[in-house]
């Protein structure tokens, strides 16, 4: 099945990784990227914001907190597989120590690793700003990409099925 390439800028761009980021609730959260083997773990993000600024909770003595006080690079891998989309984000993070922040991203489930709630002195934000990104999506959902998929295989042709490319914020 080809794919279109369509490269999102500014305002498109982040409009994009809003709408993708937002489906998919868990990322795969990199850091170390300058080590082999780089460092990564499932995350769930908290909030983004319309500027495609992401928040995460993380705890303060956590090894991603460390590797980005050496190194704030960072790279997010978002999947929805349920829609075929998906996302991987490059950008720079920054810890923060904000109450009135945990408060307004705070949600119950969180609790579950922060038992004092927005105030626990053990809770900590980071906070991702994009630099660079990519993305694939699929143009029609996953049920008519199968049906496209199917009707490739049996006509032999090939189907514009899917959407990918780079975002630039």
């Amino acid at each position: 099945m080809g794919s279109k390439i369509k490269d999102e800028h500014r305002q498109g761009a982040m409009k994009k990784i809003k709408e993708l980021a937002d489906a998919a609730d868990i990322c795969l959260f990199a850091t170390n990227l300058s080590e082999i083997p780089i460092s990564a773990r499932p995350m769930s993000r908290q909030k983004i914001d319309d500027d495609g600024t992401l928040w995460f909770f993380s705890e303060v003595s956590s090894h991603k907190n460390a590797h980005i006080q050496q190194d704030n690079r960072v790279q997010l891998f978002f999947s929805n597989t349920g829609n075929q989309e998906y996302l991987s984000i490059y950008g720079t993070a920054e810890i923060v120590r904000d109450v009135a922040k945990a408060k307004e991203l705070w949600s119950p489930i969180a609790k579950t690793w922060f038992n004092e709630g927005p105030e626990d002195p053990t809770l900590t934000i980071i906070k991702v700003t994009p630099e660079d990104g990519y993305y694939w999506d699929t143009k029609d959902g996953k049920l008519i990409s199968l049906i496209k998929m199917a009707a490739g295989a049996i006509t032999g042709k090939e189907i514009d099925g899917s959407l990918e490319g780079k975002l630039k914020p």
